[in-house]
């Protein structure tokens, strides 16, 4: 598999969010009087930008625009002061990213999350590697799976065929983003969704750890 481009997807790929993304979303949710939930469950509502998570977090009888407006502004000040404190990179990611880097990649993160707390985490967790583009989600942008991200990316890195880029993810989101971009995609089995979710949407591979993604190139 010759690729000159790797792209990552982050929560659930490269970092393990979820302990402070549920954190937040409690307290928000605490905090305008609705019921919080159990942060396992948490893994089935992330994926689709921090509005959707909102939305799936609250009461279906209360998934209005005012009360997703209302969580999202208790709960962006949290996030921001907390996204580190329970948030730590996969097992063997560092080890992963540094040999792909020394092997010639060019490597990337295309993320669902907020653009600033995904600058702000890929510069806390990954200082050391050198990101040829790393974009979160932005007002105005579509949300994955739709491939925009996917292809300004491509165009930034100067990598034009579609047949040397990687897309590496957690998710179904994931895995539709790749094929929507015209890009193979390699699911991961350590993220937040169940493997049969990934397998059912045919992904060039699923790795069970990150250093088969290098067997894979």
């Amino acid at each position: 598999m010759h690729k000159k481009l790797i792209i990552f997807d982050l929560d659930g790929t490269l970092l393990d969010t979820i302990g402070d993304i549920a954190e937040a979303v409690n307290q928000a949710l605490d905090k305008c009087g609705f019921p919080t939930h159990p942060r396992d469950s948490y893994r089935f509502m992330v994926g689709s930008g921090i509005m959707a998570l909102f939305e799936r977090a609250l009461p279906p009888e209360e998934r209005t625009e005012s009360n997703i407006l209302r969580i999202r502004e208790h709960f962006l000040p949290y996030y921001e002061a907390h996204n580190a404190d329970l948030t730590a990179p996969y097992a063997g990611i560092v080890e992963l990213l540094t040999t792909l880097h020394s092997r010639g990649l060019k490597l990337a993160v295309a993320s669902n999350k907020y653009h600033q707390a995904t600058q702000r985490l890929v510069a806390h967790y990954f200082s050391t590697i050198p990101f040829c583009a790393v974009l979160g989600h932005r007002e105005g942008m579509p949300v994955k799976p739709s491939p925009e991200i996917l292809r300004e990316i491509m165009a930034s890195a100067e990598v034009g065929d579609t047949q040397e880029v990687l897309y590496v993810g957690d998710s179904d989101v994931d895995m539709l983003t790749a094929r929507n971009a015209g890009v193979e995609g390699v699911g991961v089995s350590w993220g937040f969704r169940p493997k049969e979710e990934l397998a059912a949407h045919a992904p060039k591979a699923i790795i069970d750890t990150p250093s088969e993604l290098l067997s894979l190139l």
